[in-house]
């Protein structure tokens, strides 16, 4: 496993995040304890998660998954523990968004799911353009002062919400933002214009969430029959809308004798910008064909290719549609 810093912050995290999303749903609690496992096994120590994951079993149940696993013992020092705060937890007006009121009260139930005193990177899901920048970040400050958190990050972020964050969080003399996770895969290449950008000036670490473009990138060709049983009609709509592009990357795949996710995968790593992607497996193999991807070098001449598959904006704004 290769390790990069988390953004301008000192700490060191896998170039590979390992995503819960899917952990109590798609993957058995049971399976989701041998995914950590290996993941530890593998090198992985950086594990993401948020308090809303759950979904049918309700929210907060995968935080509190996590937290039975830690609750093992021999574990929690080994990862660097991410969760997030922003979605509605409960039927009361104050049970989401970034109010110092929510903040404190989110961050002590995640405490208390995860089984820990202390959350790695408590991460804001998303803005919130109803509360000001000085009682979000004074909210931060008394967490970190207090222990309970030791840095803060934010998730679907437009680049001037991360900039206007860290220089309000820099007249205050506190860190601010290390982490943006943002939606990004050779599908969806958006945040090349701005986000990115904003992130490398502000030193401000790169976690795309659905490198594989929503199963898109994953070799859906093959598995679209599976994919129409369990009733993906999204994705089966989104394959026949793409249906020219995607054969030619799997068929470039099939070509240089790799499997599409970890080509996916290999070429977001290509970018120094990026940190490490977000992978949320459902079994024990595919996070180990995941992890496969960190030693998977595409040459210039592949990754060309890739480009005028997918083709991306071009350039950063304004370069890319002014100039």
């Amino acid at each position: 496993m290769e390790y990069t810093h988390l953004g301008r912050s000192g700490l060191k995290v896998s170039r590979i995040c390992l995503g819960t999303m899917n952990f109590g749903t798609f993957a058995s609690d049971k399976d989701s304890f041998k995914i950590m496992d290996r993941a530890l096994e593998l090198g992985i120590n950086f594990l993401d998660t948020a308090n809303v994951y759950g979904n049918e079993k309700g929210v907060g149940y995968t935080e509190g998954l996590i937290g039975r696993w830690l609750e093992q013992g021999g574990r929690r020092d080994k990862i660097v523990l991410a969760t997030k705060v922003h979605n509605k937890m409960g039927e009361g007006v104050n049970d989401l968004k970034l109010s110092a009121y929510n903040i404190r009260r989110a961050c002590e139930d995640s405490l208390r799911r995860l089984k820990t005193d202390h959350i790695d990177l408590f991460q804001m899901h998303h803005i919130d353009r109803e509360t000001p920048w000085d009682e979000i970040w004074q909210a931060m400050e008394n967490l970190v002062r207090e222990g309970k958190i030791t840095y803060v990050g934010s998730s679907n972020f437009a680049a001037w919400n991360i900039v206007e964050a860290n220089y309000t969080a820099r007249q205050r003399n506190f860190l601010g933002l290390v982490s943006e996770q943002s939606i990004y895969s050779l599908r969806n290449r958006h945040i090349e214009l701005e986000v990115i950008p904003a992130c490398k000036a502000m030193g401000v670490g790169v976690i795309p969430w659905s490198p594989i473009g929503g199963g898109i990138l994953g070799g859906v060709l093959e598995k679209i029959n599976e994919s129409q049983r369990r009733g993906r009609e999204a994705l089966q709509k989104s394959v026949e809308k793409l249906r020219p592009q995607i054969e030619a990357y799997e068929s470039l795949c099939k070509e240089i004798n790799q499997q599409p996710a970890e080509v996916a995968l290999a070429w977001m790593l290509n970018n120094p910008v990026i940190t490490c992607p977000i992978v949320g497996p459902r079994t024990v193999k595919q996070l180990e064909e995941n992890v496969s991807s960190v030693d998977l070098k595409l040459s210039d001449e592949i990754l060309k290719k890739l480009d005028d598959i997918w083709p991306g904006p071009g350039n950063q704004a304004p370069e890319a549609y002014a100039w």
